[in-house]
Order: C-alpha cells, then sequence, then structure tokens
C-alpha cells in the first residue's frame, strides 16, 4: 500500500557557491582565469562560467575542449588538448582553489537566518556542490562559525560522480532520511543544478541574483544602476527557468514563498 504523503517539504538540498556562499560565485572563475593564464591561454570570464556547477575537473575539461580555446592551447602549448591535459590542469587548479577558497565563501547575506527558520518548520537541510572532498572541507568550518551549517554535506567524491548526475542528491536523501523523493527541493544558481533536481525526481528552485548567471559580488551588482540590475536579473531569471526551475528567485532569502508555492502545487495533485 502506497504510503499517504502530507504534501509538506521535508528537505532542502541547497547549492554552495552562489547560493549560500560566496556571492557572485566568483572563487572559481578567478581561479580558472588564472589557471589557464598561467598556461599562455586567457579565457574570458563567460568561458570561466559557462560550465559552473559540474565537477571542477570536468568543468576544466569542457573549457579546454572548447573549440576557441583548443585552438588557442595549440598555438601556445604546441599540441592539441588530451585528457593528460586536464589532468594536469586540474593538478594545478587543486592548490589555487584551496588557497582563495575560504578569502571568498563568505556566507551570503540572509543564508543563516533562513536556514534557521526552515528549521523550525521541520526542514532538514542538506547540500550539494561541484568542490571536491578537500575543497568543500575548505569551507564547511568557516560557513560554520558564520551560521551556515547544513545537516549534510555532499561531495561529486563521495558518490563516484558530480552534476548532472543525480547521485549527490540521493546521498542526501538516504542520510537525512527523508522519503518520497518528491518531498525534497534542490535550490541551486546554475542550469546544472537544475537539472541534477530534475534527474533525480525532485523539486528546482533557481537562484538568480547572488549566483554565476548575475556573476558579481554584492557591492558590485549595487553599484550598477538600476536599468543595469533589472536587465542581468531578468536574463538570469530566463536562463533558470528555460532549463526547467520549478521555481526562481532572486536569494536564499526568497525561498520561503517559493516553498510555500511549491507545497501549493503538491497539495494541487502536481509532482516534480
Amino acid at each position: 500500500m502506497k504510503q499517504s504523503y502530507s504534501g509538506l517539504v521535508k528537505a532542502i538540498i541547497f547549492d554552495w557557491a552562489g547560493t549560500t556562499v560566496d556571492h557572485g560565485s566568483l572563487a572559481p572563475v578567478r581561479v580558472l582565469q588564472q589557471l589557464f593564464a598561467k598556461r599562455g591561454v586567457p579565457i574570458s570570464e563567460a568561458q570561466a562560467r559557462r560550465d559552473m556547477g559540474v565537477l571542477k575537473k570536468d568543468h576544466i575539461r569542457k573549457i579546454l575542449f572548447e573549440p576557441s580555446v583548443a585552438a588557442k592551447w595549440r598555438d601556445a602549448v604546441g599540441h592539441t588538448p588530451t585528457e593528460a591535459d586536464v589532468e594536469s590542469l586540474f593538478a594545478n587548479f587543486v592548490p589555487l582553489q584551496l588557497e582563495c577558497l575560504v578569502k571568498y565563501s563568505v556566507v551570503i547575506d540572509g543564508v543563516a537566518e533562513t536556514v534557521a527558520r526552515l528549521r523550525k518548520r521541520g526542514i532538514k537541510i542538506g547540500s550539494t556542490t561541484g568542490y571536491t572532498r578537500a575543497m568543500l572541507d575548505m569551507v564547511l568550518q568557516p560557513a560554520a562559525a558564520q551560521g551556515y551549517q547544513p545537516d549534510c554535506a555532499i561531495t561529486p567524491d563521495d558518490v563516484g560522480a558530480g552534476r548532472p548526475h543525480p547521485w549527490m542528491i540521493f546521498a542526501n536523501a538516504i542520510h537525512l532520511k527523508v522519503e518520497p523523493l518528491e518531498a525534497i527541493v534542490k535550490v541551486g544558481d546554475t542550469p546544472v543544478d537544475i537539472e541534477e533536481g530534475l534527474r533525480a525526481g525532485v523539486w528546482t528552485i533557481g537562484v538568480a541574483r547572488t549566483g554565476n548567471m548575475v556573476g558579481l559580488s554584492a557591492e558590485d551588482f549595487s553599484a550598477l544602476a538600476p536599468a543595469q540590475q533589472a536587465s542581468r536579473l531578468e536574463s538570469a531569471r530566463t536562463l533558470l527557468a528555460a532549463a526547467g526551475a520549478h521555481e526562481v528567485i532572486d536569494a536564499v532569502a526568497n525561498c520561503e514563498r517559493a516553498l510555500d508555492a511549491i507545497e501549493a502545487r503538491i497539495r494541487h495533485g502536481e509532482r516534480p
């Protein structure tokens, strides 16, 4: 006999950079640009951001084999890119990323307070990331000191593959002891976050302003003219909605109204 379901959200699984920490998802971008520049192959911020959210080695691979970057690599290094180059770049990436993570990984305004309110609603807090375990471990303690500590923090290293595969979400569900999957909401700032959630069969919320799609620190975003802010936000919201997000918000601090909307949809018979 199928277990009845009240329609309440039981767990939220947050992304890290651009969602709960590192407003604008700056740490990975800065390091990726530095990494390629050191090999004589400068990349744009747009190229560094395009595949944000996937496991970092996969991210490096996608950048390196992009045709325009591959051509620059051939000219600078003397051969077309290979998997050995991916491994070499990733080996150089890790210490650079570890060095800058704590500097950039400040908890985004409103996250700690919002998570405290969610817990009062009986909601468990999980997380997934494109960072390796060593990288995430550098972020966990500073985040906790700033008031944000999820109940579960899963990395691709823990499950054998990163996004868009759903394995990290399944591991969260097991660790948090939450079922059914439709009682879970995935919150993230990139299209691949949304794809991860959809593949797992959970609800998804896209985060526009604080994340990779806008790509600015809080200070830099505030310095934009209102029309520029509106344009950037509209573009980010459109891209996240097009990726299949069930709801789109500007920041984690706005997620409670989105959760209310999702619970209303569940009670009306909708499923993710």
